[in-house]
C-alpha cells in the first residue's frame, strides 16, 4: 500500500469514526471528496504499475539497442593514420586498410602532391600495427 492509498484510509476512518452523515450538505460534500481521493488513489496507483512496466520494456531496448550498436560499430572500426603533408602541411587521415606496404605514394587530397609512405616496421610477417605485419606469430 502506497504512502496516498494509507493517508486516504486514515481519512475515511475519521470520516467513518466522525460519523460524518450523508443527510447533511457538508457530510455529503465530505463523502464525495473522500470517494474521489479513493478514485484518484487507484489511479495513481495504475499509473505507477504502467510506469513500472514501461521502464522495463525501455531498459530491455536500451540492452538490444546497445548489443545492435556494438555490433555495427565495432565491426566497422577504421585503422587511421594522420599524415602530415610535406608540401602543403595539411594533415590526412590514411585508412590503414585502403593501403598496404606495396603501396609506397598516395595524393594529399589538399595540394594533389604525392606524399612518399615510409613503413617503419622491422616485422618479418604480417601484423596488425598497420605495416602489413602479423606480431602476433613473434
Amino acid at each position: 500500500m502506497s504512502y496516498i492509498s494509507e493517508r486516504v484510509a486514515f481519512i475515511k476512518g475519521l470520516a467513518e469514526g466522525m460519523k460524518i452523515n450523508d443527510s447533511t450538505n457538508e457530510g455529503k460534500l465530505l463523502n464525495a471528496i473522500i470517494d474521489v481521493l479513493d478514485d484518484i488513489t487507484l489511479a495513481i496507483e495504475d499509473i505507477e504499475e504502467i510506469q513500472d512496466d514501461l521502464g522495463e520494456q525501455v531498459d530491455s531496448i536500451d540492452e538490444d539497442l546497445a548489443e545492435i550498436e556494438k555490433l555495427i560499430y565495432d565491426e566497422d572500426e577504421i585503422e587511421v593514420e594522420e599524415i602530415e603533408c610535406p608540401n602543403c602541411g595539411e594533415k590526412i587521415d590514411v585508412d590503414l586498410e585502403m593501403i598496404d606496404e606495396d603501396t609506397d605514394s598516395i595524393e594529399c587530397p589538399h595540394c594533389h602532391e604525392k606524399i612518399e609512405l615510409e613503413w617503419d616496421c622491422d616485422c618479418e610477417d604480417d601484423c596488425g600495427c598497420g605495416c602489413g605485419h602479423d606480431h602476433d606469430e613473434e
